[in-house]
């Protein structure tokens, strides 16, 4: 039974971690795209002036 319990809570964490690590890859993907955008805007507007 202790075996049981000991690999419930290893698995929680293992999952737990896994969604951070996602969150965190696709908080930073969302970062780089607006930068990614704002410098294309960027230099738009130089080309244009």
């Amino acid at each position: 039974m202790k075996k049981i319990l000991v690999a419930s809570i290893a698995l929680a964490f293992v999952l737990t971690g896994c969604n951070t690590v996602k969150g965190v890859g696709q908080d930073v993907s969302k970062a780089g795209d607006a930068v990614s955008k704002t410098a294309e805007k960027t230099s738009q507007e130089i080309r244009n002036n």
